[in-house]
């Protein structure tokens, strides 16, 4: 450069600033009252939002669960498979469906022949995607006695490893006896049918099917010389069978199971002519000493930390996952009565935001003690250390306004964006309150309104220009929102950019008042302090 004058931008930006300063400085109550006031005003914002474990998807396709009563043949089940694919490409957004109509038992993910998968992929369309949505599920709906439940392959799987269940809420019902979980499921599920919000709301498919019980006459068996032991083992072989060798077919190999015939694993008669050896060395049939008779008992039972449990289990839509749960639990709380040793647990979505945001905020925690002691050995200055921190909730203030505008809800993504801004906030304060302390001590300035006008002028333009490149960058992922793979991205970038832009404009005015206001015994003394470890 052929001269030292600032360009046109800069003046205008200094001669701008100078003015907004020469009307803070005398008015200092004033100036931090308003920006006091707007501090308590983003509190008072932050109960409305709604929270959320991750951001809502936009994946771009649907994880999409039909699901028929217990029971129904795979070939009825492949028979309303078709008919829910020719119902989704009636929808124009629709473009390819892949389907599965049960799995493995030794899958990750078994389903019965009962449920049928299906994958749906979208294409580009001008509609929201809750509309899809509600069009996919009144097409589905018009199919008798199925259970929709509706996801996206991403956040369906998350959901699954996280709770082990397919959905964004589970209420869970823990007791002993099958038939109270089973009638008080029925009820839960009533009574939040109405809960706003609420989607694909469904009960655990748990029937009564018929069964075989055999039941063993100890003091018959013991006439008889049959250990009850061995005797259970030996009619779980014959009903249950056991894999006694393998026979290997060209690339394929099939295990050899030895059991029953299906038609004698259904027959009483049959299966009380089982033969048994007894210790004396003969041979009698199993209804010797078993009576063996026809009875119902439950398709399914499923336990978790070893209680057997039953699970009301919804999505949401149009409300965040929290509030819905909330107002669930005020209404199963209110409504609900359950006997002694019976109790209910959430989880899902909801369980999985209250574990993270119990652990950010501790860790969060950690981390501000840790930003104190590194500026405190800086500065050795409690006073001067919290002027430098200060930037964290002029920061906050940007941040939740950020947050309201684009849409007013809280998630891990955006409590991770608020760990990130409180450091790249402090910087400036940084930068400002040691320029203060390098005028005082390197040129001979004094601890007045000239020196703080002085500072903030010569740090004006590497405050604005650390803060614009930090904002350019993240302009891409701010107007990303709402893409398909930047969901977690975009609101850790909003909750940056906007409460980087409201520190950054703020901490030009706010710390040079403080400084002037709690600055002077604390400078004084850290200018002594290094006059002394220089001598």
């Amino acid at each position: 450069m052929e001269d030292e004058k600032d360009g046109w931008l800069v003046r205008h930006l200094k001669a701008g600033h100078a003015k907004v300063l020469n009307l803070a400085l005398p008015r200092p109550k004033s100036v931090l009252t308003i920006v006091a006031v707007l501090f308590l005003g983003a509190l008072i914002l932050v109960p409305t939002f709604g929270r959320e474990f991750l951001p809502e998807f936009n994946e771009g396709s649907f994880t999409i669960n039909v699901t028929l009563p217990p029971g129904t043949s795979l070939q009825e089940s492949n028979r309303l498979g078709i008919l829910a694919e020719n119902l989704m490409h009636q929808i124009p957004e629709v473009a390819e469906t892949g389907r599965r109509t049960g799995r493995a038992e030794e899958d990750e993910h078994a389903l019965g022949v009962n449920t049928t998968e299906l994958e749906v992929t979208l294409n580009p369309s001008e509609r929201h995607k809750e509309e899809i949505v509600a069009d996919i599920r009144e097409k589905l709906g018009s199919i008798p006695g199925v259970i929709i439940n509706i996801g996206q392959p991403i956040s369906h799987r998350i959901d699954f490893i996280t709770s082990g269940i397919r959905a964004q809420i589970a209420v869970k019902i823990f007791g002993d006896d099958l038939n109270v979980l089973r009638t008080k499921a029925a009820e839960v599920q009533e009574l939040i049918k109405g809960v706003e919000g609420i989607a694909d709301l469904q009960m655990e498919q748990q029937l009564l099917i018929p069964q075989i019980h055999v039941n063993f006459d100890r003091d018959k068996a013991k006439q008889h010389g049959v250990m009850i032991g061995e005797a259970a083992e030996h009619a779980e072989l014959a009903m249950q069978g056991q894999t006694v060798t393998s026979i290997i077919d060209g690339n394929r190999l099939f295990d050899v199971v030895l059991r029953l015939n299906d038609e004698a694993r259904e027959d009483k008669e049959a299966i009380g002519k089982i033969p048994f050896e007894t210790l004396r060395g003969n041979v009698v049939p199993l209804k010797l000493f078993a009576d063996i008779e026809e009875a119902k008992g439950p398709n399914l039972i499923n336990r978790e930390g070893v209680n057997r449990r039953m699970v009301v289990q919804a999505n949401t839509q149009g409300r965040d996952v929290v509030s819905v749960v909330e107002d669930i639990q005020t209404i199963l709380d209110e409504k609900l009565e359950l006997p002694s040793g019976y109790y209910i647990s959430y989880g899902g979505q909801f369980e999985s935001q209250a574990s993270a945001q119990r652990n950010i905020l501790l860790l969060s925690i950690f981390s501000l003690l840790g930003m104190f002691l590194a500026l405190y050995t800086h500065f050795r200055s409690i006073s001067l250390t919290l002027q430098v921190m200060l930037a964290i909730p002029l920061s906050f203030i940007g941040a939740v306004i950020g947050i309201y505008l684009t849409g007013g809800v809280f998630s891990i993504a955006t409590m991770v964006g608020f760990v990130a801004l409180t450091g790249i906030a402090s910087r400036n304060g940084i930068m400002m309150i040691s320029h203060y302390l390098h005028l005082m001590k390197y040129e001979g300035e004094s601890f007045d309104h000239k020196m703080l006008k002085r500072g903030t002028q010569e740090r004006l333009v590497p405050v604005l220009m650390t803060a614009l490149t930090a904002l350019l960058a993240l302009t891409p992922l701010v107007m990303a929102a709402g893409e398909a793979g930047k969901e977690i991205l975009s609101p850790v970038a909003t909750v940056i950019f906007s409460g980087l832009f409201s520190s950054t404009l703020l901490n030009l005015i706010i710390t040079p008042l403080v400084f002037w206001r709690f600055g002077e015994k604390a400078s004084l003394n850290y200018l002594n302090e290094r006059k002394t470890e220089n001598v």
